[in-house]
């Protein structure tokens, strides 16, 4: 049958266009699928305010090994081969060559779908005042969110790979999906986008100067990297970040305004697309890298609903030769 075909390798195919009546043999045939999470937030003059849309979708993208630049702001960087047409044919190829361990049909790599992007999400106080930030409630974003997630599992895929742009998402990402792996046998991988550098990496790229932050110029050159034509940089001048603690040990600090700040923070002049490009080709890797060792890992048993044993009534009978059994529990006198 004519239609989408997983590209040569692996790779993904846009969860949008498969007809519902082939859905089943696309999530036989696939090893995984995607959602990419971001926010639509204020990062200052010089970003877009799809820039966490832009970084989890565009990254979302380098999973599947896609390659070449995401679509524009707000656009979709799915590599969906075509619009339309049946996938039965490329999804019954694909199971049978994974079955059957053949390398050479064209689909040795991991299979994915990909979902469109969760575009809102809960944003900090710090950014909430800012023009165009549009933020939920955190106990809004954790139910729509486990909705979103147990709807793409239901639909058969036992494992899901979700690309994050936001950092606000971890906590209400993690919620939800603590929340539908106690009711579905799901594996289900959280990747943030912006932990794939490390801060020692970004120091050997950027220099001594912090780079890391809301808008700053590592967040920044990751937007170059994929949309370069979405950001201003003479639109600011630098506004150096307040110093992080003295101290090497991890912690998490939440500020009302932790001045200097203007919804972003950062030494944009550090910013490039060159740095950019390597921050994605980095990140990307890295990226490509779990979700292959996380494809060919055992999937996980099914959650159980069953207390646990209740040691007061639920122990197990004693055995022969058990000092604690009473007269004749051994089946001999003593």
């Amino acid at each position: 049958m004519d239609g989408v075909t997983w590209p040569a390798g692996g790779g993904l195919l846009p969860a949008t266009r498969i007809p519902g009546g082939e859905l089943a043999a696309v999530a036989a045939a696939a090893d995984y699928a995607v959602l990419p999470v971001g926010a639509v937030e204020w990062h200052g003059p010089h970003l877009p305010l799809g820039t966490d849309l832009i970084l989890a979708e565009g990254f979302a993208a380098e999973a599947g090994g896609a390659g070449g630049p995401a679509a524009g702001a707000g656009g979709s960087s799915s590599p969906a081969a075509g619009a339309g047409g049946a996938v039965a044919s490329a999804a019954g190829s694909a199971s049978a060559a994974r079955s059957s361990g053949d390398t050479t049909t064209g689909f040795p790599g991991p299979r994915g779908v990909l979902f469109p992007a969760v575009p809102y999400a809960a944003c900090p106080g710090q950014t909430r005042p800012w023009p165009g930030t549009v933020s939920i409630r955190p106990e809004i974003a954790v139910g729509y969110l486990a909705d979103v997630i147990e709807g793409i599992v239901a639909a058969g895929f036992g494992r899901l790979l979700i690309v994050n742009g936001h950092d606000a998402n971890m906590s209400t990402v993690r919620a939800a999906m603590e929340w539908v792996s106690g009711r579905r046998t799901a594996s289900l991988l959280l990747v943030n986008w912006f932990q794939l550098v490390t801060p020692a990496e970004t120091t050997e790229l950027y220099g001594p100067l912090t780079a890391r932050g809301h808008g700053g110029a590592y967040e920044t050159s990751g937007v170059l990297g994929f949309d370069p034509g979405a950001v201003r940089l003479d639109a600011v001048t630098d506004l150096p970040p307040k110093p992080k603690l003295p101290v090497g040990h991890p912690y998490v600090l939440v500020e009302s305004r932790p001045d200097p700040w203007q919804g972003w923070s950062g030494h944009i002049s550090l910013a490039s697309e060159t740095a950019g490009r390597q921050v994605r080709a980095t990140a990307g890797a890295r990226l490509r890298e779990i979700v292959a060792a996380w494809v060919a890992a055992p999937p996980p048993a099914p959650p159980t609903a069953d207390p646990l044993p209740d040691p007061a009534t639920d122990s197990p009978a004693p055995t022969a030769g058990d000092p604690t059994a009473a007269d004749g529990a051994t089946g001999g006198d003593r």
